[in-house]
């Protein structure tokens, strides 16, 4: 079975060779619509090469409401309005921590500077958030964790959910950010004042790397 185009240089993980053609076949037994597009499945990982990957930024799910998810967590389309509401709450201490966000909710230009936006599960069905969380995409996320902090590495995990994937990393010299989720549920219980976003660009500085254009 051929491997999703794009991929470059994640394409040797053992992942897709072990696990992804059982994936696959699922997700096209699927009876309800899958998201994001097929297409757009990897997006993340096709936008954010290992050698490029600065900042791991760990979500749970696509958005389950056809038309938002692209493949980048908490990213959606450009025309996307409202915001979902994590991504709201993320754009809040944004403007809070340094001040400015970007013009839409489209997260691809983080994507192009190192920041891997990343799902534990890459597929949703429509309607029905956490639908695939069991499918077997955590053993892609646990591969790209071990892959990526192969050097030094910033991973934001928002949510028990994420930090239970810290263990997966190789011991390094690594900004570790952890809080509450910034989900409407939890994001007053740690999320809000956090100031990941100008944290992640002092540790960046302090190594002589350009820091993330949080706005663009």
């Amino acid at each position: 079975m051929p491997l999703p185009g794009g991929l470059g240089a994640w394409s040797d993980l053992p992942f897709f060779q072990r696990d992804w053609p059982t994936i696959e076949t699922a997700l096209a037994a699927e009876t309800q619509p899958v998201l994001p597009p097929a297409a757009q499945r990897f997006a993340a990982l096709e936008l954010t090469q290992p050698a490029d990957t600065r900042v791991v930024i760990l979500g749970q799910d696509p958005y389950p409401t056809p038309g938002h998810a692209h493949g980048l967590a908490f990213s959606v389309e450009p025309d996307v309005a409202p915001l979902p509401r994590s991504l709201g709450n993320i754009f809040k201490e944004l403007q809070s921590d340094i001040g400015a966000t970007p013009a839409t909710g489209d997260l691809r230009s983080w994507a192009r500077q190192g920041v891997l936006l990343l799902n534990t599960a890459l597929s949703v069905p429509a309607g029905a958030a956490n639908g695939h969380k069991d499918l077997g995409w955590l053993s892609l996320i646990e591969e790209v964790l071990q892959r990526t902090s192969q050097r030094p590495t910033a991973y934001v995990f928002w949510g028990k959910q994420a930090q239970r994937l810290e263990k997966h990393l190789n011991p390094g010299d690594h900004l570790i950010l952890k809080t509450a989720h910034p989900s409407p549920l939890s994001a007053r219980r740690g999320f809000f004042g956090s100031r990941p976003f100008s944290a992640i660009n002092t540790w960046l500085r302090a190594r002589g790397e350009a820091p993330i254009d949080w706005a663009s």
